[in-house]
C-alpha cells in the first residue's frame, strides 16, 4: 500500500514516517509539508520523493497519513478521500463540525477506509480495559485530569502555533474524550469553564443521564503533570491504565487496522472519521460554552 506522507513536523518524522516506513504492508510514495526545506530533509531520510503539490502527492499513493494543523489535515484529507485515496489522520479530525463533515462526506461518497489516530485507542492494554469497561456497565461517572507541560525548554510541540492558538481543549481534549466516549456514549450536554495557567474543565453529560468531568492544559507544571481517568460506579472504581508500548507501535497498529479494513471492505472502524467527527463536535461546543458561559445541548 503506497502511502503519501503530509506533514514535516517531529510527530509527522517520528511517529507517521517512521512506523510507516517500518511497517511491512506498506511503501512511502513521498512527502509533502509546507515547508519545503523540511520536506526535503525528511524526504531524503526515508528515500522517497519531495513533492511541492498536494494533489500531485496524493496521485501518486494508494492512502494518505496526515501529521498537520487539524484546519489543514481536514482540507488535504477532503482532497485526498474525493480521489479514492484511504486517510489516516491524526486527531482532532478539524477544528470545526462543517469541516469534520466535509471529510466524514467525501469519505462515505468515495467508500475509502479512514482511521484516526487517538493514541491511547491503539495500545492494546487500553482497548482492552476500555471493552471489559463497557460491557460491565453501571457507570456514573468519569473524571479526566489531564496535565501537560508542552512550553518547557526542548519540548518538540512548544513552537506549535495551532497548540498555542487553541490550546488544551482541542490539543488534549480528544485524547479524553476517545476513552470516555466508548464507556459512557453519546454526549448530550456541554458545560465548560477556565481555570488558570490555560486550564480549562468540562463537564458532559451523556446519554442516559451519566456525567464526565475533564480537567485539560498544556501549561502545567512540571512537578503537577499527570494523566488520569478514572470510572466510578456500582462495581467500584477503575481506572484506564497508561499505555503499554510506545506510540511508534500504537500508529502501526493503527496502520494494521487501516489495512485491514481496506482488505476486508468494511468502513467500520471505532475511529474512523465518523468518530472523529462526534470529537470534533463536542470540542466545538466546549468551546463556545465556555466563550458564552452557558450550557449547551447537542443535537442527536
Amino acid at each position: 500500500m503506497r502511502f503519501g506522507l503530509f506533514g514535516t513536523g517531529h510527530w509527522a518524522t517520528e511517529t507517521h514516517g517512521a512506523a510507516l516506513d517500518a511497517h511491512p504492508g506498506t511503501n512511502l510514495a513521498g512527502v509533502w509539508g509546507r515547508d519545503p526545506e523540511k520536506a526535503a530533509t525528511l524526504a531524503q531520510r526515508f528515500g522517497v520523493p519531495a513533492f511541492d503539490d498536494v494533489d500531485a502527492l496524493i496521485d501518486a499513493c494508494d492512502a494518505v497519513a496526515v501529521a498537520l494543523p487539524p484546519d489543514v489535515q481536514a482540507d488535504i484529507a477532503v482532497r485526498a478521500a474525493t480521489a479514492g485515496r484511504h486517510l489516516l489522520l491524526d486527531k482532532p479530525l478539524a477544528l470545526n463540525t462543517v469541516d469534520a463533515d466535509r471529510v466524514v462526506d467525501a469519505a462515505a461518497a468515495s467508500g475509502i477506509a479512514s482511521v484516526v489516530f487517538f493514541t491511547q485507542r491503539f495500545h492494546p492494554n487500553v482497548t482492552a480495559f476500555l471493552a471489559a469497561t463497557a460491557a460491565a456497565g453501571g457507570w456514573q461517572h468519569a473524571r479526566a485530569t489531564m496535565f501537560a507541560s508542552i512550553y518547557q525548554p526542548g519540548s518538540p510541540y512548544g513552537g506549535s502555533l495551532w497548540r498555542r492558538q487553541h490550546g488544551a481543549l482541542w490539543d488534549i481534549g480528544p485524547h479524553a474524550l476517545s476513552v470516555i466516549l466508548p464507556v459512557l456514549g453519546r454526549v448530550t450536554r456541554v458545560a465548560a469553564m477556565d481555570g488558570p495557567s490555560g486550564m480549562l474543565h468540562l463537564l458532559l453529560t451523556h446519554d442516559g443521564g451519566t456525567t464526565s468531568t475533564a480537567s485539560l492544559t498544556l501549561e502545567a507544571p512540571t512537578e503537577a503533570m499527570t494523566r488520569d481517568v478514572t470510572f466510578y460506579g456500582d462495581n467500584g472504581i477503575e481506572s484506564v491504565p497508561a499505555g503499554a508500548g510506545s506510540v511508534r507501535a500504537a500508529f502501526g497498529l493503527a496502520i494494521d487496522q487501516l489495512l485491514e479494513e481496506i482488505e476486508s471492505g468494511t468502513r467500520d472502524h471505532r475511529c474512523d472519521v465518523r468518530f472523529g467527527r462526534e470529537v470534533v463536535a463536542v470540542l466545538a461546543a466546549a468551546e463556545t460554552a465556555r466563550r458564552e458561559s452557558r450550557t449547551l445541548d447537542l443535537p442527536a
